[in-house]
């Protein structure tokens, strides 16, 4: 049993440093194509804070996941498995394609579909899987919604300063707002990788009675993340940064604080969001007080379609893994 529980965390591990590969583009895609930084030292700068992250928030989010999307009664070693496998798979695939996915969603598609293989949609816990649907399509709005205030905030207090002098001033404070994104995508994301390893603990008989998320993987969760976007998923990047929408740093800025905003507070909230989702709002909503022209909105239909298909394409990958694990275990 303890050879199997070690291979799954490294395998959710994995996943982490996935997520951060896929996620790069979320935290720097901006600030790379303001050009207030260079592509390497953006995933410097934004695995920094990922990491960060680990000491500024709590453990809400993996607390959900851990809890609050399959009963714990019905959660084994096989299930966990699968919902990694069938997470990976599509994380990858998607991050090759160059489609910045929600890599959240795809864990909860993972758990629910190996989950339902085994004991049926009762396994399902309503709630939690209720609250993850609804932000699929509040966090994007959301996002849109500030992104569009902050930027027409700006353009009013900035109405008589030259061009030249709004992009130098916002050239630094892209620097904290991508730092602000940053810690929050760290937080939201390293956390579901929290609570897949600690309901596999607890359902192992690794934590005792209680559950609850140790430090060693609150730290372990988030030095993997960091790493994955250290390594960075350039083609993702692309798409959300120089493929979306043209942004200044004054655009940029105002998209990174919505964003940083939303995931800070729904991280605080116990909400596993996607960070994908929340910033191309923000980036979409930026774009559009430009002009709705602005938005290449055929690359936004592409993003779009992924999201969608996501939950239940990893929820098909995992139940094909768990029937599979089942067949010869």
């Amino acid at each position: 049993m303890f050879q199997l529980t070690l291979l799954i965390i490294i395998l959710a591990l994995v996943f982490d440093f996935l997520n951060g590969m896929n996620d790069a583009a979320n935290s720097i895609a901006t600030v790379v194509a303001t050009r207030v930084l260079t592509p390497k030292l953006a995933v410097a700068w934004a695995a920094f804070f990922n990491f960060a992250a680990a000491f500024f928030f709590g453990v809400e989010v993996a607390t959900t996941i851990g809890r609050g999307i399959v009963e714990t009664s019905v959660v084994d070693q096989y299930i966990v498995l699968s919902a990694l496998i069938g997470a990976i798979i599509w994380t990858h695939s998607c991050t090759r394609w160059g489609l910045p996915i929600s890599v959240s969603h795809s864990l909860v598609g993972g758990l629910a579909g190996a989950a339902i293989i085994k004991a049926g949609f009762d396994s399902l816990v309503p709630n939690g899987i209720i609250k993850v649907v609804i932000f699929i399509f509040l966090s994007p709005i959301i996002g849109l919604i500030l992104g569009v205030l902050f930027m027409i905030i700006v353009m009013w207090i900035f109405r008589n300063t030259k061009a030249k002098k709004v992009d130098k001033i916002f050239r630094y404070g892209q620097l904290i707002s991508s730092a602000a994104f940053s810690l929050g995508h760290g937080t939201n994301d390293a956390q579901k990788t929290m609570g897949i390893i600690s309901i596999l603990l607890y359902t192992s008989g690794f934590l005792g009675e209680e559950f609850y998320v140790p430090f060693w993987v609150v730290i372990i969760s988030h030095t993997a993340i960091g790493l994955g976007t250290l390594a960075g998923g350039w083609r993702v990047i692309r798409t959300m940064g120089m493929r979306l929408t043209h942004l200044r740093p004054v655009g940029g800025f105002c998209a990174e604080t919505a964003g940083a905003l939303v995931l800070g507070g729904t991280a605080i909230s116990g909400i596993p969001v996607s960070t994908t989702h929340t910033i191309a709002g923000a980036v979409m909503g930026v774009g559009m007080v430009k002009r709705l022209t602005a938005v290449r909105w055929g690359v936004a239909g592409k993003i779009i379609w992924a999201w969608v298909l996501t939950i239940p394409l990893s929820g098909l990958c995992s139940a094909i893994a768990y029937y599979i694990i089942k067949l010869f275990l």
